[in-house]
């Protein structure tokens, strides 16, 4: 399922967390370090989940660029 993934500058490396996935986050030294370290803690994250006998959220959130006008 794809889920909307967020990426932020957090001083001198990058992190990332998904809004439908509370609690799954991840850090990287760069853009392309974080989106491998998210994909990681996504899987390991759902697996968590259905060990534990619990459902994995749907896929709800969207993310979109938006101009802001002044």
């Amino acid at each position: 399922m794809p889920y909307a993934v967020i990426i932020e500058k957090a001083g001198d490396n990058f992190s990332a967390y998904v809004p439908d996935l509370p609690g799954c986050i991840a850090t990287g030294a760069t853009a392309a370090d974080v989106k491998i370290e998210i994909c990681d803690a996504m899987r390991f994250h759902i697996e968590g989940l259905q060990a534990d006998g619990l459902a994995v959220p749907e896929p709800v959130a969207m993310a979109k660029y938006i101009e802001a006008y002044g």
